[in-house]
């Protein structure tokens, strides 16, 4: 089996997922587009050498319709030859693309395939392809679950409280990914990820969802995002704790990886920057619905023969805080080495964009502490999970 490898990763910075958010001027396409163009320039790639582009994508209607993976690229310019398909594995999706192209290359079948995702949930927004198209809750999903699943928001609470997690402890951590967040901008440590946009009212070149001035004291004030009537009937014992600033934001954004053979980068002259290692999906719980990193890290480390000790960075998507903290718990992952650079409560979070935002990040934390594995896992709608294990070379 050929070895798949990763030679560049971008993004664009993150922008408030609402009208009015430093990136909501910028169509979806477009912004896909831009860091699919970026990664043709960095590397010197004729686009026409290009196996296949493969972008998530979660609410694949209206101007994120009609596989936009291939609107995206027809838009960046690439030659008419490359073809595209768009991913749904709801917030792993563009991690999902990530694993997909990898083992395409593994396998013999593709030799360079640019993975990715996009998400403008300002233009966009969460829910629209229920509100358009009707919603996809079966007479048999019923039948099978006749008290109904909840969301994303009532499953973080149910985790919460099923690991004990304390409203004091929910808000440190989002506290302290928005410092971590900070302080790595400062440092100019996600400069050669980002991709500047132009956006009408001008260029933007930072993340617009960091907020460095966050205190556990402050966001102790905010009231739980998740309480209906209806809810605090179905759960009476849940002590509602998760806020705004405990979820992760609505934000638009778009990332994209360079992943080719290791004799394909060769002959072209190209460095790679690490190899994939090992991956796992799961399916799990979708009551629970977000603890699926769990089984799914399981089970990448059975199958690597490493053990969660070994591994140097650990990017898991910040949902909502209660997701990474029960994750860790479980595990045993070193609070240090988990989103040392701040996740998605801090950095954003576009849906389809993030797995890929996430390998970015890794990657680079991995070269700037000369770490040599990292893994990569994020929780998605329905009770599912992927999981990701890179080495750096």
């Amino acid at each position: 089996m050929r070895t798949a490898v990763i030679v560049d990763v971008v993004r664009t910075p993150s922008g408030r997922g609402k009208p009015g958010g430093a990136l909501s001027g910028v169509h979806p396409v477009d912004l896909a587009a831009g860091v699919l163009r970026a990664l043709l320039e960095r590397n010197g790639l004729d686009s026409a050498g290009i196996d296949d582009v493969m972008l998530g994508c979660v609410s694949q209607v209206g101007e994120q319709s009609t596989n936009i993976a291939r609107q995206a690229v027809l838009a960046a310019g690439f030659a008419e030859s490359v073809p595209a398909t768009t991913i749904d594995r709801q917030c792993g999706s563009s991690q999902q693309a990530a694993h997909t192209a990898a083992q395409a290359i593994m396998a013999g079948v593709a030799d360079v395939v640019i993975a990715g995702g996009v998400e403008s949930m300002s233009r966009v927004p969460l829910g629209t392809s229920a509100a358009v198209a009707g919603s996809p809750w079966s007479p048999l999903l019923a039948e099978r679950y006749p008290d109904g699943l909840v969301g994303q928001g009532v499953s973080a609470e149910l985790i919460a409280a099923r690991w004990g997690l304390d409203r004091a402890q929910l808000d440190a951590f989002a506290a302290t990914s928005h410092r971590r967040a900070a302080a790595a901008a400062s440092a100019g440590l996600f400069d050669g990820q980002i991709v500047p946009v132009a956006t009408p009212e001008g260029v933007v070149s930072r993340d617009e969802t960091v907020r460095a001035g966050t205190t556990a004291d402050a966001l102790a004030a905010l009231a739980p995002a998740f309480r209906t009537d209806a809810m605090a009937a179905r759960f009476p014992d849940l002590d509602w704790r998760i806020t705004a600033g405990t979820s992760s934001p609505l934000t638009d954004g778009a990332s994209a990886a360079l992943i080719m053979s290791e004799e394909r980068a060769s002959a072209l002259g190209l460095t790679p920057r690490a190899r994939f290692h090992a991956f796992s999906v799961v399916g799990d719980d979708p009551l629970m619905m977000l603890t699926g990193p769990i089984p799914a890290t399981r089970r990448i480390l059975e199958r690597s023969g490493l053990t969660i000790d070994d591994i140097d960075a650990y990017e898991m998507n910040e949902a909502f805080a209660s997701v990474p903290l029960a994750w860790a718990a479980e595990v045993g992952a070193d609070p240090d080495r988990m989103n040392a650079w701040g996740g998605a409560i801090a950095l954003g979070h576009a849906l389809g964009s993030s797995g890929t935002r996430l390998l970015g990040t890794l990657l680079a934390t991995l070269e700037h502490t000369g770490g040599r594995y990292g893994l990569q896992t994020m929780c998605e709608g329905g009770g599912m999970a992927n999981a990701l294990i890179i080495e750096r070379l």
